[in-house]
């Protein structure tokens, strides 16, 4: 609803004892030199037809869209009639989130945020901090295309901007002529009393107008555990180095740390296991717009024997630990890109190399005294049984050279894979994670699970859907763990949680794949819709656990209705199910499940 905000911010102060809640994180409260940048968007390379907007106000319009929509900048809302109050329904320790959209053919100033405080009929007040809205930025994308290559020539490939980064600034200015979404997001503690919970959200303009969103939250019984405690395997891969040079810091400074932690409690808020480390330099040939380096230092000393460091690696996995990341510790890689290895060499005094391929003399007695020396190293900090030495996407005879010499050499050592799903070599990977489309036989999974081996799958360029880009439908990051949970995977892995381009909060664009393919979240911990979107099904994949126990405990006729009414609704989540529904649409209805079962079983 559309008011003078001068009038109703009186009767809301009044009348609900108004709290002033800026989105995201207060600058003052941040450390020096870590403060939220401001920034400008890209411009839109589509110019905007005036036509669209010729029938709208100029006045600030508003409504609640959906989460399933990417709305575009320079059009108005496809709105028939404006929504302005939001029921939502969610677990305690649940966060639940929609998005709602601004619109005007006039600039509105400066926009902001006021929320009422969220109180249940006996008076009950929902903690002010746990309520967000927070602007909905655009960055540039392109399109699928022919998946993975090159991108040498961006002209060849469609441009537009894509509604994607989730930002931490308290206001923004508004231009005539262009959509606004915002993201508005709820966190209920674990201890919140369940009941209905109502309040309303201002969006303020700099004209003196405002448009009020009413909202009302029910809060159930169902505890979902903090995000440490998901079982749901989450391994994005994390790269510091992209940190580093955004921020222009010297790696590893403290200054680095300090831009670093909230990067990485952003991952671990959405149940991230695992801690990515690189034991050698460049083990994906420099892919990335921020190659990685070697944390560990090779050292080949004059008389042939060998010295290592293990200072950054040992400052990084507690680092990550202290974030709430320590589940897992997987080491990249004993089978790099071109088999290729880079050490000091004290008798030349410079960086030296060495190419050599598994099952060979050569690359056995290079890596035959890091294992061993590497090994006691991670026994004597307590972290061996929780570290895997991992490869991605490596020739099936490689793997089985390596696998074999690993256990000649250290036994017990746990290793990870990433590629296609290999029967010779399966028993031997601790955790093992198979390209989308390659589906593990359910035999073998079940028999992993009783083994308590890890077995996820993953996306990356080669799949057009379902898929993280930034022009993907946001609801196909929901979609990757609703497939996990019907195919019993342990969880999803994807390469790069922010091996960020050039200049990430303008241009997902990169040299090589789609656009978006190599980060998930934005600078100084934004988030993003597909990031967030992401963690959303992850939740659900949690409620999904708990709801299939807690039936089976049960064992009555209601409890067996309700189960098979879930195991009936997940069997829709296949390979091929997207070819024909959007991913928002299945997620709507198995939504719809979850509360039907909560409200009435649990």
């Amino acid at each position: 609803m559309r008011h003078s905000c001068r009038g109703l911010l009186f009767e809301a102060l009044f009348l609900f004892n108004v709290l002033w809640i800026v989105a995201g994180c207060n600058p003052e409260n941040r450390e020096a030199g870590n403060k939220v940048l401001k920034y400008e968007e890209a411009a839109d390379p589509n110019p905007v037809n005036p036509e669209y907007w010729a029938s709208v106000s100029e006045h600030l319009q508003g409504s609640f869209g959906t989460t399933d929509i990417r709305y575009e900048k320079g059009k108005p809302p496809e709105i028939k009639e404006p929504n302005y109050l939001w029921e939502a329904y969610a677990w305690r320790g649940e966060r639940v989130s929609t998005q709602l959209v601004l619109w005007s053919s006039a600039d509105q100033g400066t926009l902001s945020f006021e929320w009422s405080t969220l109180k249940s009929e006996d008076g009950v007040e929902f903690p002010a901090s746990e309520l967000k809205a927070r602007f909905v930025r655009y960055v540039l994308t392109d399109e699928f295309a022919e998946g993975c290559g090159y991108r040498t020539n961006q002209e060849d490939f469609a441009v537009s901007l894509a509604a994607d980064v989730i930002d931490e600034v308290a206001e923004l200015a508004y231009k005539g002529l262009t959509t606004q979404p915002v993201w508005v997001s709820i966190d209920v503690p674990a201890n919140q009393e369940p009941g209905l919970y109502e309040g309303s959200l201002l969006i303020n303009a700099g004209t003196g107008e405002c448009v009020e969103f009413r909202i009302e939250l029910e809060v159930g019984n169902v505890v979902l555990p903090e995000p440490s405690d998901w079982s749901y395997h989450l391994d994005l891969w994390q790269n510091p180095y992209s940190v580093a040079r955004f921020h222009q810091v010297e790696p590893w400074s403290e200054k680095h740390f300090t831009y670093l932690e909230p990067v990485l409690k952003l991952l671990a808020g959405a149940g991230q296991k695992v801690v990515t480390t690189t034991l050698i330099h460049k083990p994906w040939n420099g892919q990335t717009e921020d190659p990685f380096s070697a944390m560990i230092g090779w050292h080949k000393e004059e008389d042939g024997n060998w010295t290592f460091d293990y200072s950054i690696f040992d400052r990084w996995v507690d680092f990550a630990g202290e974030c709430g990341i320590e589940n897992q510790i997987n080491c990249y890689t004993m089978i790099p890109w071109g088999n290729k290895f880079y050490y000091h060499d004290e008798t030349k005094g410079c960086t030296d190399s060495l190419v050599a391929s598994p099952g060979t003399k050569a690359y056995e007695d290079h890596w035959r005294p890091f294992l061993l020396d590497f090994a006691a190293h991670l026994k004597q900090k307590g972290w061996f049984e929780k570290t895997a030495i991992a490869m991605d996407e490596r020739p099936v005879e490689d793997m089985t050279d390596a696998l074999d010499f690993i256990e000649r050499t250290v036994p017990g050592m746990k290793v990870h894979l990433a590629g296609g799903y290999h029967p010779e070599i399966e028993q031997k990977l601790y955790d093992m994670c198979v390209a989308f489309g390659e589906l593990t036989p359910e035999e073998v999974v079940e028999k992993r699970q009783d083994y308590e081996r890890i077995t996820t799958f993953y996306t990356s360029c080669s799949h057009p859907y379902p898929n993280s880009f930034t022009f993907s439908p946001p609801a196909q990051s929901a979609w990757l763990a609703w497939y996990a949970a019907a195919n019993n995977y342990s969880g999803f892995l994807r390469w790069a949680y922010n091996s960020w381009v050039q200049d990430p909060l303008t241009d997902s664009r990169f040299r090589s794949w789609p656009a978006g393919d190599t980060y998930l979240v934005y600078p100084e911990a934004r988030t993003s819709i597909r990031f967030e979107r992401m963690r959303e099904g992850i939740q659900d994949f949690e409620k999904i656990i708990i709801i299939r126990n807690r039936l089976r405990e049960m064992d009555t006729v209601e409890a067996d209705e309700n189960l098979r009414l879930l195991e009936e609704h997940l069997k829709k989540y296949t390979i091929s199910a997207l070819d024909s529904l959007p991913a928002g649409s299945m997620l709507r209805e198995g939504k719809n499940v979850l509360e039907q079962i909560s409200r009435r079983s649990l």
